[in-house]
């Protein structure tokens, strides 16, 4: 996905007040299913499970809102991140560890080649949840930190989305405030019954 400015253009905390206020304004029972920031000590555990420091637009999204209100069917609200629901960081630690074993599993048993860095790795952070499972992550590994990534586990790899959450929100905002469609993905945003944004086939 090609941008004609930097990462460093897109201030994430700015771009995601402004994701936020859209939602009030146009799906208000998303807005609705947004939890409460984590805590100092939400953080720190988090951290101190993974093994090492977030990013930190992460950080200061967790900081904002440590998650939504679980969904049980794709009725309900709050997958409004391209049909991804987000993690709080209890889920994100979960997710985290995952994807740790399942590398630790592919190295162990000899297939590290069609897993680690492919499907799974012990530096992706997951931050968003589909009902079927797939995740939203950002990768950690220095060579691609901050990338958004999506994992769908039929798919044999990873999906490369955003260089950046900065950008990612900058992409969702601009689509939403004019129902515009995101080519390089085949979504484009839909507001259902006047409640909810959802994200379908452009």
């Amino acid at each position: 996905m090609d941008h004609l400015v930097s990462e460093e253009a897109f201030r994430f905390e700015e771009l995601w007040q402004r994701f936020e206020g859209w939602l009030l304004l146009n799906t208000p029972e998303d807005h609705i299913a947004l939890r409460s920031g984590a805590s100092d000590s939400d953080i720190r555990t988090l951290e101190a499970g993974i093994g090492f420091e977030i990013n930190n637009d992460l950080k200061s999204l967790l900081t904002k809102r440590n998650g939504v209100v679980v969904r049980r069917s794709s009725a309900e609200a709050g997958a409004f991140v391209l049909g991804y629901s987000l993690l709080d960081a209890e889920g994100i630690l979960e997710w985290q560890q995952t994807l740790a074993e399942m590398t630790e599993d592919a190295e162990e048993e000899g297939y590290e080649e069609e897993v680690v860095g492919r499907t799974a790795h012990k530096q992706w952070v997951p931050f968003a949840q589909s009902l079927t499972g797939d995740l939203l992550f950002i990768d950690h590994r220095s060579d691609h930190y901050g990338d958004i990534g999506e994992i769908s586990f039929g798919s044999p790899e990873y999906t490369w989305l955003w260089p950046g959450m900065g950008l990612m929100m900058h992409d969702l905002c601009n689509a939403v405030e004019g129902m515009l469609p995101l080519p390089a993905l085949g979504r484009r945003p839909s507001v259902h019954q006047g409640r909810l944004l959802e994200w379908v086939a452009a």
